[in-house]
């Protein structure tokens, strides 16, 4: 191997390096997110004041209510009217579904086991809400941004190979674990 061939391997490898442990951030801070707001429906506590830091998260009752207010606005009728007729009228049922459902994203992707997986069940969570508040144009980027584009990312890139879980058994599986 040229000595230019050496340099650029090191260079390339450099490259991937801080890819993965840029994607390895992104994988523990989404599911910070999603663990944190899955605790605080636990909790029932959405506000918290550490003095230097401020912080709301969404409890079941916050989560009911921009559901309530997301259906009953939305333009996607069919999408609201089967949020009104079954999701609210069942909420003791949905209200743990939903907790349930963002403990495992959280714990999936935080500890990178089936992280592929966690991040598409993150997807179905935040995807609906998203299509349900789009005509208000207010949430056109920020959904997008703060969870469905690093949702979509990590549903593509096995992020938990890397510092995970996933890692440890994709060596055990090979090509049998898809996460």
């Amino acid at each position: 191997m040229t000595e230019t061939a050496a340099a650029t391997r090191s260079t390339q490898v450099g490259e991937v390096t801080i890819f993965v442990r840029l994607f390895t951030a992104l994988r523990i801070f989404t599911g910070l997110v999603f663990l944190t707001n899955g605790l605080a429906k636990v909790l029932n506590a959405g506000s918290f004041d550490l003095g230097f830091f401020s912080f709301t998260l969404i409890t079941n009752a916050s989560a009911k209510g921009i559901l309530t207010d997301a259906a009953a606005k939305t333009g996607i009728r069919p999408l609201g009217a089967f949020y009104q007729s079954v999701v609210l009228p069942a909420w003791g049922f949905w209200g743990v579904f939903l907790t349930l459902a963002e403990l495992a994203v959280g714990i999936g992707l935080l500890l990178g086991i089936a992280s592929r997986l966690a991040a598409v069940g993150g997807l179905l969570l935040i995807g609906p809400i998203w299509i349900l508040l789009w005509h208000t144009h207010l949430y056109l980027w920020e959904y997008p941004a703060e969870d469905l584009f690093p949702l979509v990312l990590l549903a593509i890139a096995p992020a938990g190979r890397h510092f995970g879980l996933d890692g440890r058994l994709v060596n055990r599986f090979g090509r049998r674990w898809p996460f």
